[in-house]
């Protein structure tokens, strides 16, 4: 379990990015596997975030998932939604005693804390998340319920700059974007860049006048501590499992 030196001393929340480890799956999955969209057994993955309710000392069902789809779409919680179905890759709350749960495995899981308002929220950010606007929906939509206020961010663990190898063409898309986007990148050989998507997520919130720390760790490379889906690609497994990261209203 990792936590943001800056965000553990809000005595008004609670958060973790939880590790793999300390779980209940077996194989691929093993342990502490979070992802309802991979193939392990489902009694696993339940127990799993029983696990993790438990130490973010909230109910089973108090614990907020999304169905991720790599969009831009922020969704606010409240009474009447919380125990539907919800499709986005963020989620913002103001409603004490719920979590709010991000599942990744090499994507950015972002939790963000306004505290001046006591808002809540979480961010799957992977490439194509953060570029189409999955940061600033969010941090707009936090704006949007109250102007005046004071947002931080902890980005957790994620694919690292050294591991992230992509094509010309993944390249190319991000200069169309914009020729700023060149700072992102460094020459891995003459066919391949690496991609520093850390530093791509940070921009944006910096941009918003966001105030971000990191808990930098590499899921790629520190196998025993994380999922990676591009591991698991380069391995030839079928599947793979997500880690999950959390913030809750005390």
């Amino acid at each position: 379990m990792f936590y943001s030196k800056k965000l553990k001393k809000f005595k008004s929340i609670k958060h973790c990015f939880f590790s793999r480890k300390n779980g209940f799956s077996k194989d691929l999955y093993k342990s502490l596997n979070c992802g309802r969209g991979s193939k392990d057994k489902k009694k696993n993955i339940i127990k799993n975030l029983n696990f993790v309710s438990q130490k973010m000392l909230v109910n089973k069902d108090k614990l907020i998932l999304m169905n991720q789809t790599h969009s831009a779409k922020v969704v606010e919680i409240k009474k009447n939604n919380y125990k539907k179905r919800i499709n986005s890759d963020a989620i913002i709350t103001k409603i004490k005693g719920l979590a709010l749960g991000v599942v990744t495995a090499d994507c950015v899981p972002v939790i963000i804390y306004d505290f001046k308002n006591e808002i809540i929220g979480c961010i799957h950010a992977g490439w194509k998340g953060a570029s189409s606007g999955i940061i600033k929906n969010t941090v707009n939509k936090i704006r949007r319920l109250n102007s005046k206020n004071k947002i931080f961010a902890s980005i957790g663990p994620c694919i690292g700059k050294n591991s992230y190898e992509v094509d010309l063409n993944f390249y190319k898309k991000f200069l169309t974007k914009s020729k700023k986007n060149k700072r992102y990148f460094s020459q891995k050989n003459k066919n391949k860049k690496l991609f520093n998507l850390r530093k791509f997520v940070s921009d944006k919130l910096k941009e918003l006048k966001v105030k971000v720390d990191h808990v930098n760790h590499d899921t790629f490379k520190e196998k025993m501590n994380f999922f990676s889906y591009r591991r698991s690609f380069k391995l030839k497994q079928n599947d793979y499992g997500r880690c999950i990261s959390v913030i809750r209203l005390i």
